[in-house]
């Protein structure tokens, strides 16, 4: 059974990453995980492809034993896995629970480690991972802290995987968006939100099919779609960490 992996299926990078799935004709079924049941339900009325809906909150490390349960007793072979689940707070770290900050950390690092790990023994030949880190994976950014330090982890752990998944003709591809017209804002920010201006937004449709087009290129393990991105990340490496934080400060109006 050849099937597609999809965390963080039910809203923005991946609904986008099933919706440019959803007419594969080589795969047999569909797993898409999410916390909301009935939005992974919504999923099924939108292909002729089998839909497995998986309820899983992947901030809670119980939920890695379920799905390495499913795929012991299911042995599938992943074609693809997107992992998009993830989520970040625009606020100053002393305004932010200490709950709120490691469950971050528990989404967007342990989580990504968790399904990729497992899902590696049930890779073969020609299978690929892909992976949302974030431009923001470049830079140490105040007031988002903790969510660019976990995409910064994200960033690392995912193109050193892509060497290791070469021994058995795998590939693991981080993807680097930038502002991103997605629900991540509906949990990022409040009303007097810290971020106010946003030089560019992207649309997530473009953002995945330039990491479709990336896929193809069997060297690359970062994709970055848009010229101001692209810029960003070359300048990023340039300049001194503390003159880009600086800019950030006074692009937000931040003392």
């Amino acid at each position: 059974m050849k099937i597609a992996v999809i965390t963080g299926a039910s809203s923005g990078m991946g609904r986008e990453f099933f919706n440019s799935l959803k007419d594969n004709k080589e795969l047999d079924e569909i797993w898409v995980i999410a916390r909301r049941m009935e939005r992974l339900l919504e999923l099924k009325n939108l292909t002729s492809i089998k839909v497995r809906a998986i309820p899983l909150d992947l901030s809670d490390s119980l939920s890695y034993d379920k799905y390495r349960e499913l795929l012991d007793s299911n042995k599938p072979m992943i074609k693809y896995l997107i992992c998009a689940s993830g989520f970040g707070r625009f606020e100053a770290i002393n305004d932010t629970k200490r709950s709120e900050l490691t469950n971050m950390v528990d989404l967007n690092c342990n989580g990504v480690l968790a399904i990729t790990r497992d899902s590696i023994d049930y890779m073969a030949k020609d299978s690929l991972m892909m992976v949302i880190a974030s431009v923001a994976a470049f830079q140490p950014i105040p007031y988002i802290a903790t969510y660019a330090a976990t995409k910064a982890f994200v960033l690392s752990y995912c193109r050193a995987l892509n060497r290791e998944l070469k021994k058995i003709g795998s590939r693991c591809l981080a993807i680097c968006p930038f502002w991103t017209k997605t629900e991540f804002f509906d949990r990022a920010k409040k009303d007097d939100s810290i971020v106010k201006k946003y030089v560019v937004m992207y649309d997530p449709k473009d953002i995945v099919k330039r990491a479709w087009r990336d896929s193809k290129h069997k060297n690359r393990d970062v994709s970055i779609y848009g010229a101001f991105t692209r810029a960003q990340s070359v300048l990023i490496k340039l300049l001194p960490h503390r003159l880009v934080m600086n800019i950030w400060m006074h692009q937000q109006r931040l003392k």
